[in-house]
């Protein structure tokens, strides 16, 4: 089965098509001839993930999901949060978040913190929010090569190891962004469904 994945980005791509397996295939913006950028300009999760499937289903009229997540640090008061992608300005990289993030919570004592994935359908016009989480603390140093984002210094609660130095498998086993997609699928996949 398709259908439309709206991000171009290849991290985020061959996550969810690993997490989806082999029965579905993921279009993209860019294989539709949509390659600017999607906004991103709301002040919540479910905002963004809405915005984004919107303006792929306006200019497609085709079935399509978004998501948005977020890394919600409790010494921060949920930031960086919506703003987790753009954490050390709109010039951004996985880096300059990250060590902007360990220099603010510097001497903090409460290290707790989640990833929070929000995915938005659009299904014959119509609006369905998918949410997954994981909790977990902050370290304050790089551990892994794997994944990207925050996962060099995110371990999840019950795991002694980071995001980073999970195999990909291992990750989508247990992560926010898994745990969305598996509504999300569950959603699809429900026997009086029909799409």
């Amino acid at each position: 089965m398709k259908i439309v994945f709206a991000t171009n980005n290849g991290h985020k791509l061959a996550e969810v098509a690993a997490i989806l397996g082999p029965e579905w295939e993921l279009v993209t913006p860019a294989s539709l001839g949509i390659t600017e950028d999607i906004p991103e300009t709301q002040s919540t999760l479910e905002g963004n993930a809405l915005q984004k499937a919107r303006y792929i289903y306006e200019r497609t009229g085709l079935d399509c999901f978004a998501d948005d997540t977020g890394l919600e640090v409790t010494a921060l008061g949920g930031a960086p949060g919506v703003r987790s992608a753009r954490y050390a300005g709109d010039h951004h990289d996985f880096d300059d978040n990250n060590r902007l993030l360990l220099h603010n919570l510097e001497g903090a004592a409460d290290r707790s913190a989640r990833f929070r994935t929000v995915i938005a359908l659009i299904e014959r016009g119509r609006d369905h929010l998918f949410e997954g989480r994981v909790e977990g603390r902050i370290i304050d140093e790089y551990r892994g090569t794997e994944g990207f984002g925050y996962d060099p210094i995110f371990i999840p609660k019950g795991a002694d190891t980071t995001f980073a130095e999970m195999s990909p498998a291992e990750k989508n086993a247990i992560s926010h962004r898994a745990r969305a997609v598996e509504r999300l699928v569950e959603f699809l996949n429900k026997p009086n469904h029909k799409p």
